[in-house]
């Protein structure tokens, strides 16, 4: 299995992730003409090589020309004509639109909106407005979009089957936003990283960026810091900052013996008995659960002493969500303590890819055993809003999707 392995000790930023992937071997010509396909003019890409604290690797700019430098500072008083005559994107809306209407590959097109996304969703999240009502500030630059269509376009390059990633540094000190100065991590950056481990502090500037955290929210499959793999190759990509740290992102290109093997991690079962609770706040409370990294959320039926009907709440989660579940468990529910235990929880390797029907696309989760895909399940979600938009029943829904995984496994087999 070959394996991308971010080790973000001194953090990660749109740049430095472009310049750690050339180094490992992207071709810059290659990144620059997939590039070209998007509406985006007046910047200019230019990678060579630099070095930090006596490590060398590929130190990548993004150039902007005095005209739209003096748009990407003031664009966002322009008329929605001066946005358009000078290629100028600044919202979510315009952005998706831009990269749905492109030319680039269908993969590329998915990751970019992905890494997107998570900024739009933070972003929306941070000043209190809707996705499409999100105008960026910095994301929406030049500069960001080539470094986020970028990643993606590497990504497609390097094709990794997995891309794992240790604990992120964040940095220190103060940032300067749109909006004034802010202690890092940037507001976005804090949602883009919840449920990703990370650590502050040990540098005095922002080490990780929105857009840096963003694409491994999207795109990492794992964080770890106990990966097991064989190193076959390093990038560094060299950044603007200096200090205790060497400014620089380290990736890996790995392998490992089996392909799509099972993998092991440590997990918690965190449980507590409930008697007194009203069952009505339940749904809340496992949707809570969830939004707070939860694995796996459950209720079972119990006699307690005296018999009194009551419910176990179970919980499967890692070791680093334990304290947002147990902090959900204590203000959330009447429970007063609880109770954990470690346990090994082994999953198959999963994919997530979209299965068009005849009544749209559906986000289809496959697992594999082995280098084989031994079952796929359509998302839930996806079924839903197919079957209230066309008025049809849901099982029609799921057995479109059937007959689509059917003829995909037929093509396969074939080739």
């Amino acid at each position: 299995m070959k394996i991308l392995y971010y080790d973000c000790f001194a953090g990660i930023s749109g740049d430095m992730n472009l310049g750690a992937l050339i180094d490992l071997g992207v071709e810059l010509d290659y990144l620059k003409t997939e590039l070209e396909k998007l509406p985006v003019h007046g910047y200019e890409i230019k990678a060579g090589k630099d070095m930090r604290k006596g490590i060398s690797g590929t130190r990548l700019e993004v150039l902007i020309d005095s005209e739209h430098q003096k748009q990407h500072h003031h664009g966002h008083h322009h008329h929605e004509s001066d946005h358009t005559h000078h290629h100028h994107h600044n919202s979510y809306k315009d952005i998706r639109r831009m990269i749905e209407t492109s030319e680039l590959k269908s993969n590329v097109k998915e990751m970019s909106l992905a890494i997107f996304e998570k900024v739009a969703e933070a972003e929306a999240k941070v000043h209190d407005k809707t996705i499409d009502d999100v105008h960026f500030h910095e994301v929406g630059a030049i500069d960001s979009i080539v470094d986020i269509v970028g990643a993606a376009i590497c990504m497609d390059y390097l094709t990794p089957d997995k891309i794992l990633c240790s604990t992120v540094e964040l940095g220190g000190g103060m940032v300067q936003c749109a909006h004034g100065m802010y202690p890092v991590p940037a507001p976005a950056t804090t949602e883009i990283v919840k449920k990703m481990p990370v650590r502050k502090g040990t540098v005095d500037y922002e080490a990780t960026t929105p857009t840096g955290a963003a694409i491994l929210a999207a795109l990492a499959n794992e964080f770890t810091d106990k990966a097991h793999f064989r190193i076959l190759k390093t990038g560094y990509g060299i950044g603007f900052k200096d200090g205790v740290l060497p400014n620089v992102l380290r990736v890996h290109i790995c392998e490992t013996d089996g392909e799509n093997e099972p993998t092991t991690i440590p997990s918690f079962i965190i449980e507590c008995n409930i008697d007194d609770m009203n069952p009505e706040l339940y749904d809340y409370i496992i949707d809570s659960l969830f939004s707070a990294g939860a694995r796996d959320v459950f209720i079972t039926p119990i006699i307690m002493k005296k018999s009194r009907p009551a419910v176990k709440l179970s919980i499967l989660c890692t070791p680093e969500d334990e304290p947002r579940v147990n902090e959900v468990l204590f203000r959330e529910t009447s429970t007063i303590g609880v109770r954990r235990y470690v346990i090994g929880k082994t999953m198959l390797d999963r994919k997530i890819e979209q299965i068009s029907t005849r009544f749209g696309e559906v986000r289809v989760k496959s697992a594999f055993y082995q280098g084989v895909c031994i079952k796929s399940k359509p998302e839930y979600d996806d079924c839903i809003k197919i079957a209230r938009q066309h008025q049809i029943p849901i099982s029609k829904v799921y057995h479109e999707v059937e007959k689509a995984l059917s003829k995909k496994s037929e093509t396969h087999d074939q080739s």
